[in-house]
């Protein structure tokens, strides 16, 4: 019997990545024969970096990283997900908060397009973490060193300095 090829992205805004992001990252293409890092456009977040900014900052960070790979898709995960026929949409779990919400989504993916969800829980080291935590530190001169690689603080920095 031939081996199943599974195809998952990894969706988020990624404003930036983080750490925590790239830990579920070294942890789920483990999971899956290609991993897709999707960097989505939120009409209702307003965004430090612009997508291109963003895809460009994480493949920077995972050009050793085989069988992972980094986009932009607009409109719906679930329907970006089956307009490049992947099997699972790959999620990192930090706290029982997320799980609430995160539940919620993957269930409604499964029901209107048959698209599993695969969850991750972060490490522990990471699992305060958010983009926009990370946002705000930075904002107040917060020292983000260990808890974004050093091309996103670099960009950081230089974005915040104008």
């Amino acid at each position: 019997m031939a081996k199943k090829f599974v195809r998952a992205i990894f969706p988020g805004s990624f404003d930036p990545i983080t750490n925590g992001h790239l830990d579920v990252i070294n942890r789920g293409i483990k999971l899956f024969d290609e991993l897709i890092i999707a960097v989505g456009q939120s009409p209702i977040k307003n965004p430090l970096f612009t997508p291109e900014e963003r895809v460009e900052m994480i493949a920077e960070l995972i050009t050793d990283i085989p069988g992972v790979s980094v986009e932009t898709f607009d409109g719906l995960t679930v329907e970006y997900a089956t307009q490049i026929k992947a099997n699972a949409i790959l999620r990192g779990l930090r706290s029982l908060t997320d799980v609430q919400y995160e539940f919620q989504l993957a269930m409604t993916n499964r029901a209107v397009a048959g698209v599993e969800t695969v969850f991750i829980m972060t490490s522990e080291q990471y699992s305060f973490t958010s983009s926009s935590l990370i946002r705000e530190i930075a904002s107040l001169g917060g020292d983000l060193s260990n808890l974004i690689p050093k091309n996103v603080h670099d960009r950081l920095k230089k974005r915040l300095k104008k």
